[in-house]
């Protein structure tokens, strides 16, 4: 069991995230306020939020671990996952932003149905993909929550699974993305700072930069190699893995509906460099740590646990190893639940709007009172929680593996209909509909199929040349270039109150 400087460090945490729940529930006075904070965010709460809602748990467990078993080959997605926030911002969010301003729009669902003339089927598809996208994305954030608390506390997985669905579901819950958005903004600080802090100690108790990298080369020349010759991270899958990571999060629901929230469209010019910055850098750190970690375990400095996830624990044992003092230990803890929870919460409030706003108060109630919406997302807050829990109860084999699957699913099934929705003008309503439920489909199948290492009609999916999306995201892609080719066009009125067209901004 934890030391007692520990648990009330990390339980002053969690009433401190709960605190801010509360503040922020006397803020919401309608569905608007609490799905899309009234729209009032400022430079850097948007910032941080977008920060916060890409760095999952796979950033600080995820990163390090795969930088424990991969080498520099992975130090791509240093590159692409914060591109992605750069990517969404510039290609999609100052066009949806433009738009939402005179249309309304609360979820991304809104633009979908309105650009696609399909206020029932598109919208209906929209919503319940991204749900089962959201919700396979979710069962590693509670995946990665666990593991740090069965390292603080030495706790069975269960409780540490229970401890994380409540004080995050409690906050996300009462205060909408009000309390996730400020939520984010203390998670992230304190995930920079203490990264900045905590990631050079791992590195130089391994001996340093130069040691690290030597030793690694000892261990298999192609850890050190910009990418590896056949297989996982080979250049053709460096390929599929940029459009993975930068494309497919910049369209994932749960980080394209920030942009909806911002204040002024004026905030847009800079938030792209700023967040790259940032989150590169820390990435980077983690990253690094990692391959300190490998050099560590392998010198004998410590051993990894024996669970099926070892590597995912490689940088907790590296703080506890860098910093032998106790009280620090609980100081890190915290900026690791900080990571882990920053995208924990907008997933389950994007589950929660998905649910409240686009199938019951846009398909199924239309008259459905304000009322009636917000207690319907709260509802759904928690039941997303609690199921996503049980989910967890059995951890994935590599926690990475298992975020890239939920953000492949997304790029195959939101990438196509999103950009061209918003940059061709020949895609229609049909061309969307089977671009999103192919593509959704063949994610599902050959992501499973992968994750199971499955062999079928001769071929072996856990040794495919190229991420299981990009075939699902090509999929999707005929289909929409297809499909639209041979159906109806749409009505240019929509074209144009959608700002449809090869231009980012008119204005």
């Amino acid at each position: 069991m934890a030391d007692l400087p520990t648990i009330v460090i990390v339980t002053l945490y969690f009433l401190a995230m709960i605190g801010i729940g509360v503040w922020a529930s006397k803020k919401i006075k309608s569905a608007e306020d609490y799905l899309v904070a009234g729209r009032q965010l400022g430079f850097w709460v948007f910032v941080l939020l977008m920060i916060g809602t890409v760095c999952s748990g796979m950033s600080l467990l995820g990163v390090s671990g795969l930088g424990y078993k991969s080498g520099w080959p992975t130090i791509w997605e240093q590159i692409f996952v914060p591109l992605s926030i750069g990517i969404c911002v510039i290609f999609f969010g100052v066009k949806l932003h433009n738009v939402a301003k005179t249309s309304g729009y609360i979820t991304v669902q809104d633009y979908l149905a309105h650009r696609y003339e399909s206020p029932t089927a598109l919208r209906s598809l929209a919503a319940i993909a991204g749900i089962i996208v959201s919700l396979i994305y979710l069962v590693g954030q509670y995946t990665a929550i666990a593991i740090v608390l069965i390292w603080i506390f030495q706790i069975p997985l269960w409780l540490a699974l229970v401890i994380a669905t409540l004080v995050t579901m409690a906050y996300t819950a009462i205060g909408g993305l009000y309390a996730v958005a400020w939520a984010s903004l203390i998670q992230s600080i304190v995930l920079i700072v203490g990264v900045l802090i905590m990631a050079p100690l791992i590195i130089w108790y391994a001996g340093g930069f130069t040691h690290v990298n030597e030793f690694m080369a000892t261990i298999n020349p192609n850890l050190v190699m910009p990418w590896n010759p056949t297989g996982a991270f080979a250049l053709p899958y460096v390929f599929s893995f940029a459009l993975l990571l930068g494309l497919g999060l910049a369209c994932a629901p749960h980080v394209i509906n920030n942009v909806l929230a911002i204040k002024d469209v004026k905030y847009f010019k800079w938030a792209p460099l700023i967040a790259f910055l940032i989150y590169g850098a820390a990435m980077f750190l983690l990253k690094f740590s990692g391959f300190a970690g490998l050099v560590m375990v392998k010198e004998g400095v410590f051993t990894l646990p024996t669970v099926t996830n070892a590597q995912d624990f490689v940088i907790l044992y590296g703080i506890q190893n860098a910093m032998p003092i106790l009280v620090l230990w609980a100081v890190f803890a915290v900026i690791v639940l900080a990571a882990v929870m920053s995208t924990t919460d907008r997933l389950m409030l994007t589950i929660g709007a998905m649910c409240s706003w686009d199938l019951y108060k846009k398909v199924l109630r239309p008259n459905a009172s304000d009322k009636s919406v917000l207690l319907l997302s709260k509802i759904v807050v928690v039941l997303s929680a609690f199921g996503t829990m049980l989910l967890s109860i059995n951890p994935p084999e590599m926690l990475a593996i298992l975020i890239w699957m939920g953000i492949g699913t997304m790029l195959a099934t939101f990438a196509v209909p999103l950009v061209a929705g918003l940059y061709w003008r020949g895609a229609t309503r049909e061309g969307a509909l089977a671009s999103m439920s192919l593509g959704l489909i063949f994610a599902l199948v050959f992501g499973f199929a992968n994750y199971l290492k499955i062999n079928a009609l001769g071929i072996d999916f856990a040794q495919i040349p190229l991420h299981f999306s990009f075939y699902a995201f090509v999929i999707s892609l005929v289909a929409m270039i297809v499909v639209s080719f041979a159906t109806k066009k749409t009505a240019e009125k929509v074209l144009d109150e959608t700002q449809t067209g090869w231009y980012i901004s008119k204005q």
